[in-house]
């Protein structure tokens, strides 16, 4: 092997896991911090387990709020139809006089 190309390695290596469990193993790196270890992960402990790495979940359940109230405020197509011609039925309807009689006097004139 050559000389001065690998990293050197440490024998007893600290793992520090959030959980708080620590244990030695070997590495290149004399410390490292882990967020899961077997202690607490949730296929080694039976228990779920949610890991909020960077807000993920909190961001996704903030995506599912605002989602579900943009979606009770917006109406589909039918919604809107409908309510347009209701609004239209209760509006008065203006007929001319003039007008029925001319269309009536025609009617007439044709029989």
């Amino acid at each position: 092997m050559k000389k001065e190309i690998h990293p050197q390695y440490y024998p007893k290596c600290k793992v520090a896991c959030a959980c708080g469990n620590t244990f030695v193993t070997g590495s290149t790196e004399p410390e490292l911090k882990v967020e899961l270890c077997s202690a607490c992960h949730p296929f080694y402990t039976g228990k779920q387990k949610l890991v909020d790495t960077a807000r993920r979940v909190e961001k996704f359940e903030a995506k599912v709020k605002a989602k579900t109230g943009a979606s009770e405020s917006r109406k589909g197509k039918k919604v809107k139809k409908e309510a347009r011609a209701k609004v239209r039925a209760k509006k008065e309807v203006v007929v001319k006089t003039k007008d029925i009689k001319k269309i009536a006097q025609v009617k007439l004139n044709k029989k």
